[in-house]
């Protein structure tokens, strides 16, 4: 999907180094450092990163957020639960999985 979405393939496999790769601006990294504080167990969204969100984004806009990573944590442990595997969907644009 982010391929289709105009999203380089190189930023889709950064995404692992989000904190210090180039391919990431300021807002995104601190989206991602929001969603890796949501999703890791026995980790926790601190006050210091929620004032660094809602400096980046408006309540809509962190209610948004915040409902894609719940759902999509949802949808992982629901998939890993039920034994059902990666669909291997992206295959990046050069075909690579």
């Amino acid at each position: 999907m982010g391929s289709e979405l105009g999203i380089a393939d190189e930023k889709l496999l950064a995404l692992n180094d989000y904190a210090t790769s180039p391919f990431f601006s300021a807002g995104e990294r601190t989206a991602l450092e929001y969603a890796d504080a949501i999703s890791t167990t026995g980790r926790d969204v601190t006050d210091e990163l929620f004032a660094r969100v809602h400096a980046l984004f408006n309540d809509d806009e962190i209610v948004e957020l915040t409902e894609i990573i719940a759902w999509e944590n949802a949808s992982a442990k629901f998939n890993r639960a039920l034994r059902i595997p990666s669909q291997k969907l992206w295959t990046g644009r050069s075909g690579r999985k």
